[in-house]
């Protein structure tokens, strides 16, 4: 997924804490402007993966 107002360490590290508190998230390797998540979609959602970025005050901009 493709992410907006990353800009930093703190950034990657706030954005990676939030997605792997999201059950179901098997890991989440995230860089400035990107994250690549692996999650069971029976557990977890897209649309609560883009929560979790929102909620750690970051936009999915796009999401495969």
């Amino acid at each position: 997924m493709q992410i907006s107002g990353m800009s930093c360490g703190h950034c990657v590290g706030a954005v990676s804490r939030a997605l792997k508190a999201v059950a179901g998230v098997n890991d989440a390797d995230v860089k400035i402007g990107a994250a690549t998540v692996r999650f069971d979609p029976i557990t977890a959602t897209v649309a609560q993966l883009r929560h979790a970025v929102a909620d750690a005050g970051y936009q999915v901009t796009e999401a495969a």
